[in-house]
């Protein structure tokens, strides 16, 4: 019985582990300007991020290591490597380039600009503690979830590496864009602004209206939009959550 347990246990850190390696390879190559490969790697961490949460639940392997383990996991997936992704495409932007970081000539004005990326693995470090510590978010989040900031700008590289349109790559590929976009998502994973969960109890329509309906709305954005819709989904997400807020 001993030996179940312990393999129990480690079943969601296994998982776990596997969203860090996801997110680790996606640093590696969205600093190299591999941003579709990165997104890739980003969107599979994530999956091992539900994956993990399931498998405690199912098995009943709580444990403090586990949550420490996720949390320093979700920093790297969902806050460094989107960071990594940022100043390949703010370097897309300002130089029409990806170089390694010692050969950029670049003015101090150019560097602050490469440099704000770093502000998402900060405000998701902020995010990730006050959640720990914050008991008010076991039915739904305040402050938007760090993996929907990753996968945000995780939608917005694979419309830049795989998508086709020439003119909304200008619009991403704009310091000013994406520098407000840092600012704007940064803030709201900070905010106290209640977003809602994605997390089915049951199966029910009752209860679950919002998630159901914004399900279907994801799979009608993609399947009209293609990879145009995913940036798309992100925003929807935000959006329906401010509504929500306001119609309570």
């Amino acid at each position: 019985m001993k030996t179940v347990r312990n393999f129990f246990f480690w079943v969601p850190n296994f998982i776990t582990s596997l969203n860090l390696v996801a997110g680790s390879v996606a640093v590696f190559l969205g600093v190299q300007g591999y941003l579709g490969w990165a997104a890739i790697c980003i969107a599979l961490a994530s999956v091992f991020d539900f994956m993990d949460g399931m498998a405690a639940r199912l098995l009943h392997s709580y444990s403090e290591i586990g949550k420490q383990m996720d949390s320093l996991a979700d920093l790297v997936s969902f806050g460094l490597a989107p960071a990594a992704m940022l100043t390949a495409m703010l370097q897309l932007a300002m130089f029409g380039e990806v170089r390694p970081l010692l050969n950029i000539e670049a003015s101090w004005l150019q560097w602050v600009f490469l440099f704000s990326a770093l502000l998402v693995p900060v405000a998701g470090a902020f995010r990730l503690a006050k959640f720990n510590l914050d008991t008010r978010q076991t039915e739904s989040f305040l402050g938007l979830p760090i993996p929907a900031n990753a996968l945000f700008y995780a939608s917005l590289a694979v419309v830049v590496d795989w998508g086709s349109n020439a003119a909304l790559d200008q619009v991403i590929l704009n310091r000013f864009n994406l520098l407000t976009a840092i600012a704007i998502i940064s803030a709201l994973m900070i905010s106290e602004i209640p977003m809602f969960s994605l997390k089915f109890k049951n199966l029910k329509w009752k209860g679950n209206e919002i998630r159901l309906l914004f399900l279907l709305l994801c799979v009608a954005l993609f399947v009209s939009l293609n990879v145009y819709g995913l940036p798309l989904i992100i925003i929807s997400y935000i959006t329906i959550s401010l509504v929500q807020k306001v119609v309570a």
